[in-house]
């Protein structure tokens, strides 16, 4: 049986397949953005090939495919979601403009404000009011709410949200309107705020719901039509759906709770990242994972990856939570350009898939981070992708020449500033999840992955003084093998309601209750054992924003149960920002469940054969170190565990390409992995 794993990226779909013996498999598909289901259904052709198999058997005998998807993040950046109206409490429909009431940038004045998913005209008040407590203070109108869904129903709108005041103690009223609306919108994607983020803070909430409301309909879609392509190619298996928290859901889950799939992609390399932390015993990492339209960031710390509730994508707030990834625009598909000042800008703009490029020859004739790679000699033009899509190395000069003109250098000169550039932008990227947090980097090693990673990742790393880099087997598809490492999880959250400290038993009552619903769900979708983890969203009484403390191992029969969880809150507090206020009072605010049910790793993991017998480069090549150096030139597929060699070299796969520049030293762990150590 295979387990297989698929990640939709912006340039390119990437596939890996295990089998029950570890054996790995991976293939890589342009990707389609206009129906990512069909690079989804190509790549699937192309591991099947490589599998030597035929796609039906393949799919046959395939038990789980897990899937990162695009779909919900596209959406929400390319302004393509669903016409959504907006159902709230009457006088509240302008939370989602006022906000907190901050900007982004607090001493910008020109700032404009973030363009709201929902127009005024769309949102509309419902005669109804919950007071704090959760009890009712005037009931919902059944009248008004007539009046207002048939106003819905004139404004074309396809979606609806439905956020009332303090809805998460109470869902009475929303439960009331939405089966209003099912009988008189049968046709109609619903979403209420108690079931997708039933937690205090208004604004917060009616966010996160709206933008579940705005792309639901999308990834509903998507992952309806590609479950029935799958089925109907021979597909008898289970579809997971990575979510941004990192853990993996059926698809009728990850349809009902959209805006936890906007980092669905990403989140299999942090899986993957993980992964490779316990593989090698580091516990300490980077990942550092640049593709062709995109670079992604985050933190690996003592082995763990962070979870944030702090969302933001496309100026809209995501308040589910969701591993700490940055993402930046900067990839293999950046565009390079010139302003009216004559100064060299690389990105945001990208080349993508279509055009892509300009050696890609699909029509593009820009000049990209790719091309400038090809110019330096970084780049085999013949070998890419292994030979199967030889690059156009005359379409890349002349689009880098472009830019040399516009620059009065030479051809080398402008390729070098758009490396220079992008590696640059990289590293800044680094230091927004390093530096400015109070991490140093200079205590981490890189872990190196994405198809064109291993070109830049030396140089960002020597940047940033980091002195050690990772690059994988399957470092151009970690995402996607990140994927089946992935547990399936399940989180629940409930809002503590009360004055003065929380009492023992309102920990246990909050905790055993979360427990109950969030196992008996996740019992629904998975057969084997079940963890639970707790951990409670805390503050001090005079802050604003509240922490996220772990309560893992914390014993719920303990007599000194609050003081534990207080304790816990100090020292948490101490470890983010270096001092604790015992004296203060604490405030537990949210308590959090997540049950988790455990996969199968499989056994490809163990290892090779180790030798110590020197390996021959394959060829030599020029390529541009500070100067035109003749460079040799080896095959990833050649070093095996006991290898080691000393750059200047370039070292190749079909699928990536890892630069080593002078002084830098190569060694091949027991994995096969490459580890650098950087001079």
């Amino acid at each position: 049986m295979y387990t297989i794993g698929v990640d939709v990226g912006g340039t390119y779909t990437d596939l890996v397949a295990t089998d029950q013996t570890g054996r790995t498999v991976f293939a890589k598909s342009p990707s389609t953005p206009a129906d990512q289901s069909i690079g989804v259904m190509a790549g699937l052709e192309e591991l099947a090939r490589r599998l030597g198999v035929t796609r039906a058997a393949m799919l046959a005998a395939t038990d789980r495919l897990v899937h990162g998807t695009t779909v919900a993040t596209n959406a929400l950046l390319e302004r393509k979601g669903a016409k959504v109206a907006l159902l709230t409490t009457d006088g509240h429909r302008d939370v989602v403009e006022m906000r907190e009431g901050l900007k982004p940038d607090r001493y910008d004045l020109r700032t404009p404000p973030p363009e709201p998913l929902v127009p005024r005209e769309r949102r509309f008040g419902v005669r109804e009011r919950l007071k704090a407590d959760g009890s009712a203070a005037v009931a919902l109108d059944a009248a008004a709410l007539g009046d207002v869904i048939a106003e819905v129903k004139r404004s074309g709108a396809n979606s609806v949200a439905v956020c009332f005041l303090h809805a998460y103690l109470n869902p009475a009223h929303e439960l009331a309107a939405v089966e209003q609306l099912a009988k008189e919108l049968p046709d109609v994607s619903v979403s209420r705020s108690s079931d997708v983020l039933p937690q205090i803070k208004e604004y917060e909430r009616v966010s996160t719901t709206i933008v579940n409301a705005y792309v639901a309909p999308t990834v509903r879609r998507y992952l309806t039509n590609l479950e029935r392509s799958l089925h109907e190619a021979g597909f008898k298996g289970s579809l997971f759906v990575v979510l941004s928290h990192g853990g993996m859901a059926p698809v009728e889950e990850a349809s009902r709770l959209a805006a936890g799939t906007v980092l669905s992609g990403p989140a299999g390399g942090i899986s993957g990242s993980r992964r490779c932390a316990d593989l090698l015993g580091i516990p300490d990492l980077v990942p550092f994972d640049m593709g062709g339209t995109s670079t992604d960031i985050s933190l690996i710390a003592d082995g763990q990856a962070s979870l944030s509730a702090d969302g933001m994508l496309a100026g809209q707030r995501i308040a589910l939570r969701s591993l700490d990834i940055a993402s930046i625009a900067a990839g293999g598909g950046s565009i390079a350009s010139v302003d009216g000042g004559r100064t060299l800008r690389v990105g945001p703009e990208s080349a993508g898939s279509v055009p892509g490029p300009a050696c890609y020859g699909n029509g593009g004739t820009a000049a990209t981070v790719t091309d400038a790679n090809v110019v330096l000699g970084y780049l085999d033009a013949a070998a890419f992708m292994g030979g199967a899509r030889p690059l156009d190395r005359a379409a890349s000069e002349a689009a880098v020449d472009r830019i040399a003109a516009a620059l009065e250098l030479s051809r080398i000169e402008a390729a070098a500033g758009i490396y220079k550039m992008i590696n640059l932008k990289m590293a800044d990227g680094i230091r927004l999840m390093t530096l400015r947090r109070g991490v140093d980097p200079r205590k981490f090693a890189l872990l190196s992955f994405g198809g064109a990673a291993g070109m830049h990742a030396a140089e960002v790393a020597r940047e940033l003084e980091i002195k050690r880099i990772i690059v994988p087997t399957v470092a151009s598809v970690l995402s996607a093998w990140g994927m089946l490492t992935s547990d399936l999880r399940y989180e629940v959250s409930r809002t503590h309601y009360g004055t003065g400290r929380i009492s023992a038993d309102e920990v246990r009552a909050l905790f055993v209750g979360l427990e109950a619903q969030a196992a008996g769900r996740l019992r629904d979708w998975f057969k084997g054992d079940i963890a639970i983890e707790r951990s409670a969203e805390m503050r001090y009484g005079e802050q604003v924003f509240e922490i996220d403390v772990p309560l893992g191992d914390l014993d719920l029969g303990a007599a000194d149960l609050v003081a534990q969880i207080e304790e816990r809150f100090h020292r948490r507090h101490e470890e983010l920002y270096t001092y604790a206020s015992r004296g203060q009072e604490v405030v537990f605010v949210n308590a959090r469940v997540a049950a988790v049910g455990k996969v199968a790793r499989g056994s490809g993991d163990a290892g090779k054969a180790s030798s110590d017998a020197p390996r021959a480069p394959r060829g030599k090549r020029q390529a541009w170190f500070g100067a035109w150096r003749e460079v040799p030139v080896y095959a990833l597929d050649d070093l095996g565990p006991g290898h080691s060699l000393a750059g200047p070299a370039i070292i190749e796969a079909e699928t990536t390409t890892v630069l080593v520049d002078s002084g830098d030293r190569v060694a091949v762990n027991p994995l096969g992995w490459l580890d650098i150590t950087l001079r």
